[in-house]
């Protein structure tokens, strides 16, 4: 998975990506120029309301800037919106250039759909932080083994400034506090769900010992004072949700309708809910059909007693890789699979070798799946992405749980994939190596696109994989099908937690630790978010489809997947556009031509 910023909400845009870059850009066409001229005009909002997130995007000049929390920051945030929305349709008015004028839309859109949630949002639900987790990515996103040693320090004056210590700042904890106390009695507005609250909490002394590990793993000198005042304001933080904040917490997870209906708009869903529910729901017992046949096959081969999917995929899930076994594996497995993509001609490839790690104690509590750590995108000095492998996770009771979904031999094909090659890391380093404009790459991102072509690279691959390989492929796939109807059930009613839970750990076979984080996802952590893998497979299943029936012998899957990387993250309707405006018209001529000789 990805984490995308889309909304430019202060507080969401604090929690950005953590920092990973890629390789220099090459030299970019004149229109990407001219584009990315617009988009510093939302780059300067997201420097002045969240300058950690602009700061790990690229912009110069933040590493030492903090965001803060004024009680009028919504109306603040929408009135530089505005401002900004008033000058790129002043630019639109006057742009010929096709390309450029549609980033100018992007760019509009993207800043409309931020002033929507924050209405949203503002109009239905009393707010809440989770300022530890804050407070420890705005550090990491300077202590970081690719950020230049000469930048690190830069991070004591955060933390000096989310403690309140410098002139002019009031701690991070207290503006959060005061924040809250000014919506927390207003009449008509939900409190936060419970579970979210108790889990921020169990989570905050992993993020503030997270934090004090990153400045002793970094040599960063005279951190400890500060530090110490910082815990204490957090521990006051905690006490104030503990103690006041819970007392107007729900014991009902879902969201009224309309903040779920953004949610879906807002990751890039352009099905009507039932739709999706519906097309969920086939695939899924269809793909149960396959999973059933390889199934057989495997337990033949291995001499299994019994052949159910469940019990092979159980069979298969002993073969677990341990401690210092596991980063050598999966970047073997990341060799073994590019050697695939060049074998069968699959995608362009770099000349690099990809990064994957291990995911630190806080980086599980804060992300607690695997991912990718999406790119910087302005001023790239040759650093690469990073595939993250979170071990375990915060349980219920606050105790770590293990996975044992991605530690096993036979899913590491599938999961190589989605998060390595040809999945997001190159996705994200293609935008970046070939010249993809900032209104692509950044402003349109969409879960839809960015989840939906690491899906569909797994079904590119899962052909060439050995059959234990294709099994666990199809039981990931199995697994974002289910994710399409039980997000929205649950959040109709129309689904139990229970229900979701039976459905992960008995039917895809998840661990119970992978089933936690699916129903915490659906729930509470992105709802709607995780309908978007099921939803972009679909459409970008449907324009593979169109395209190779239009275009038919002369159909080159390698330019198609070149093509669809080089568009950046754009929704399905543009990303159709694009596609049977630009890369069919090209294709045309050497149909045209085929058919003369013949």
């Amino acid at each position: 998975m990805v984490h995308p910023i889309r909304r430019l909400s202060p507080v969401a845009l604090a929690l950005a990506f953590a920092l990973a870059v890629v390789p220099v850009r090459a030299q970019e066409p004149d229109w990407v120029s001219r584009s990315n001229e617009n988009s510093q005009v939302l780059l300067e909002v997201l420097a002045r309301f969240a300058p950690e997130g602009a700061g790990q995007f690229g912009v110069d000049g933040l590493d030492e800037e903090v965001f803060e929390l004024p009680l009028d920051i919504n109306d603040r945030t929408v009135e530089a919106l505005e401002g900004a929305i008033a000058t790129l349709q002043e630019r639109l008015a006057a742009e010929e250039d096709p390309a450029v004028r549609q980033d100018l839309e992007i760019l509009i859109q993207a800043a409309e759909d931020n002033i929507e949630g924050t209405r949203v949002y503002e109009r239905n639900l009393i707010p809440t932080f989770d300022v530890a987790n804050t407070v420890f990515q705005g550090i990491h996103a300077l202590l970081d083994d690719q950020i230049p040693e000469e930048r690190r320090p830069a991070a004591l004056v955060r933390l000096r400034k989310y403690a309140g210590e410098v002139e002019g700042y009031t701690p991070i904890a207290e503006q959060a506090e005061a924040y809250i106390r000014r919506w927390m009695n207003e009449p008509g507005l939900l409190g936060p769900f419970r579970g979210e609250l108790e889990k921020s909490l169990s989570n905050s002394s992993r993020y503030v010992d997270g934090i004090g590990q990153l400045f002793e793993k970094y040599g960063i000198e005279g951190y400890e004072d500060t530090y110490a005042t910082l815990r204490d304001q957090l521990a006051g933080y905690d006490a104030f949700v503990r103690d006041e904040l819970m007392q107007h917490a729900r014991d009902d997870f879902r969201l009224p309708a309309e903040v779920y209906a953004y949610n879906l708009k807002t990751v890039g869903v352009d099905m009507p809910v039932q739709e999706l529910v519906s097309r969920a729901k086939t695939s899924f017992r269809e793909i149960q059909n396959e999973m059933q046949s390889i199934a057989e096959l495997i337990a033949t081969q291995r001499g299994y007693e019994s052949t159910d999917y469940r019990d092979v995929i159980r069979e298969l899930k002993k073969e677990q890789l341990v401690g210092e076994a596991i980063l050598p594996h999966y970047e073997q497995r990341m060799k073994d699979v590019e050697k695939l993509i060049r074998d069968h001609d699959v995608i362009t490839l770099p000349e690099r070798d990809a990064i994957i790690r291990l995911a630190s104690e806080a980086e599980s509590a804060a992300v607690p799946a695997p991912h990718m750590q999406p790119p910087r995108l302005i001023g790239n000095t040759g650093e690469r992405g990073q595939f993250v492998l979170p071990l375990s996770i915060p349980g219920e009771d606050g105790e770590d749980v293990g996975f044992d979904d991605f530690t096993n031999q036979a899913a590491s094909w599938t999961l190589t994939v989605h998060e390595g090659r040809p999945g997001h890391e190159l996705q994200w380093s293609a935008m970046v190596e070939r010249g993809v404009s900032l209104a692509r790459a950044l402003f349109a991102f969409n879960s839809v696109n960015a989840e939906g072509w690491a899906l569909y690279a797994e079904a590119e691959m899962k052909p060439y994989e050995p059959l234990d390989g294709q099994l666990m492929a199809l039981q990931h796939r199995l697994l974002r099908a289910a994710r399409a109807y039980l997000d929205p059930g649950l959040q109709l009613g129309e689904i139990s937690r229970e229900d979701a839970f039976r459905v992960l750990e008995h039917e895809v076979v998840t661990s119970h630790a992978m089933a936690l984080q699916e129903v915490e996802r659906y729930t509470f952590w992105a709802p709607a978010q995780a309908t978007a893998y099921f939803c972009g497979y679909q459409r970008l299943m449907e324009l593979r489809t169109d395209t190779e029936r239009m275009l038919g012998d002369a159909f080159d899957r390698h330019a198609f997947h070149d093509f669809i990387l080089s568009q950046g993250l754009l929704p399905p309707s543009l990303l159709r556009k694009a596609v049977m405006e630009d890369f069919v018209p090209s294709a045309k001529p050497q149909v045209a031509a085929d058919m003369v000789r013949g």
